[in-house]
């Protein structure tokens, strides 16, 4: 327990950072909001004939979007952009000086700041959406409880991924065009932006060998029941084998980028 003390700190600071920052997500609750109701126009103009489309009807893509974004509020972090930062200004010695898992540190870190996210933001969105947009319920109780595993899935993903992007910084020093592309290429590929039902086949088969859509898609597929306990179960021991992977990647990444390590700033 006493080797774990110094990731729970870190855990807290990452959460007690955030709150030099509240004003930040009282607007974001509003910039969620917008995202979702332009969506919904979006899609009501495209299911104005009254058909469905690849599967999903109207109230399905409106839940799908909704939920997405919701979701979206609590999973995604700036592991890789404060990474980048300390790069550049030198801190990046003081973490490595620490008798801890500089991975692990960040992903804590993420940790604090999630929960953070889950009462000020993701929360507080959840119900200004509820309220406004004819969200539907999960398709029963247990799609429910696995949908949470896969949102919990979905912030180890992401953090595995922003943690490999922000050791780029190490041989590369500067990455924020990296940490652009990067972005669009997850919310495109992810299936937040559009389901990947809707992708050409050569390209579901293309990206189902990809972590990306185990973010997003794979957690809403199984809120709207759209996969069966069975098959939800399997989409979560992908998502988590594909978790487990990208951490050990990530650490052995950063492992051959302390070789070549210079530090600049001051």
């Amino acid at each position: 327990m006493e080797a774990l003390a110094p990731y729970a700190e870190f855990g807290r600071v990452g959460f007690v950072n955030i709150l030099a920052f509240r004003l930040r997500y009282f607007t974001g609750i509003i910039t969620y909001s917008l995202n979702v109701t332009v969506y919904y126009f979006v899609w009501s103009a495209v299911y104005r004939s009254g058909q469905s489309f690849v599967g999903y009807n109207l109230s399905q893509m409106i839940t799908y979007v909704s939920v997405g974004w919701i979701i979206r509020s609590f999973y995604w972090n700036t592991i890789d952009q404060e990474m980048a930062y300390e790069v550049i200004e030198g801190k990046i010695a003081m973490d490595l000086i620490k008798p801890v898992s500089v991975q692990w540190m960040w992903l804590c870190r993420a940790m604090g700041e999630s929960a953070f996210r889950l009462g000020l933001l993701t929360l507080p969105t959840a119900l200004v959406v509820g309220f406004a947009f004819p969200i539907q319920r999960p398709a029963s109780r247990e799609h429910f409880l696995l949908f949470l595993v896969g949102v919990l899935g979905s912030f180890f993903l992401m953090g595995a991924i922003n943690f490999m992007i922000g050791t780029c910084a190490v041989p590369l020093k500067s990455i924020l065009a990296l940490i652009r592309a990067k972005q669009w290429l997850i919310e495109l590929l992810s299936g937040l932006l559009i389901p990947m039902a809707f992708f050409p086949e050569k390209i579901q088969r293309v990206v189902a060998w990809l972590p990306f859509e185990h973010i997003a898609y794979t957690p809403l597929q199984i809120y709207l029941g759209k996969l069966d306990v069975a098959h939800a179960l399997r989409a979560l021991a992908i998502q988590w084998c594909w978790i487990v992977a990208l951490l050990i990647l990530a650490h052995v990444w950063w492992s051959r980028c302390l070789r070549s390590m210079t530090i600049q700033g001051g």
